[in-house]
């Protein structure tokens, strides 16, 4: 499928059919496609749980309870649920992992290079933390960065998706001891093909019309 066309016939799934399943090869194509996903200075602020059976899914959904409850049985029968989490703040030991393995990688001509990359990521995350007060935010939009580039893979290769903001980050933060982690939870992402009842797949699309967002200067 092109782009364009991906665009237009993606939309947030309401409801899966559980006996539908994405195939492994597919779906270990679209985790690639995740992990490479893009990010400011390539901080790669994130952590993903991935949820591909009835017991794991049931662990993502005890979050969704109370106000949240409509959501859970998209997470039960969908094919694949990835918890899509955030560093709570990105430290000297992520810094450092993040530089050697650009190095391994092969980024650096010399190590020159390799420091200038080093005081580069430094000084945005000073700027991130003491100037802009706003470290965990920043690095968040990072996750949703990530989280928008998952979606529109998953249009172009025909699978349906869903973003889920609505759970309680204390219950799934608990479930699977985030704070211990050094994460915090930030969306909830299914993943599978829809329902013949999926009464959204049947609505037209809505956007603003291009003269309200764009401005050319």
């Amino acid at each position: 499928m092109d782009s364009l066309n991906a665009s237009k016939s993606r939309y947030a799934t309401k409801a899966y059919n559980p006996e539908k399943k994405i195939p492994q090869e597919q779906f270990d194509r679209l985790l690639e496609i995740l992990r490479l996903a893009p990010s400011s200075i390539n901080i790669q602020p994130w952590h993903f749980f991935i949820a591909d059976n009835q017991a794991a899914k049931e662990r993502i959904a005890k979050a969704l309870v109370g106000k949240y409850a409509y959501n859970a049985p998209k997470v039960m029968d969908s094919s694949h649920t990835i918890l899509f989490c955030t560093l709570e703040d990105i430290t000297e030991q992520h810094l450092e992992d993040l530089l050697n393995q650009d190095d391994v990688s092969g980024r650096f001509k010399d190590e020159k290079a390799k420091q200038g990359q080093k005081d580069t990521r430094t000084g945005y995350i000073d700027f991130y933390r003491n100037e802009k007060g706003d470290i965990q935010r920043w690095a968040e939009n990072q996750t949703f960065i990530a989280l928008g580039h998952l979606l529109y893979a998953a249009g172009l290769e025909g699978v349906d998706a869903t973003p889920i903001g609505g759970f309680d980050e204390a219950i799934i933060s608990e479930e699977l001891g985030l704070a211990e982690k050094g994460l915090i939870p930030s969306v909830i992402m299914t993943l599978g093909y829809r329902s013949e009842s999926d009464f959204n797949a049947k609505l037209p699309k809505s956007r603003l019309n291009s003269k309200e967002i764009f401005t050319k200067l």
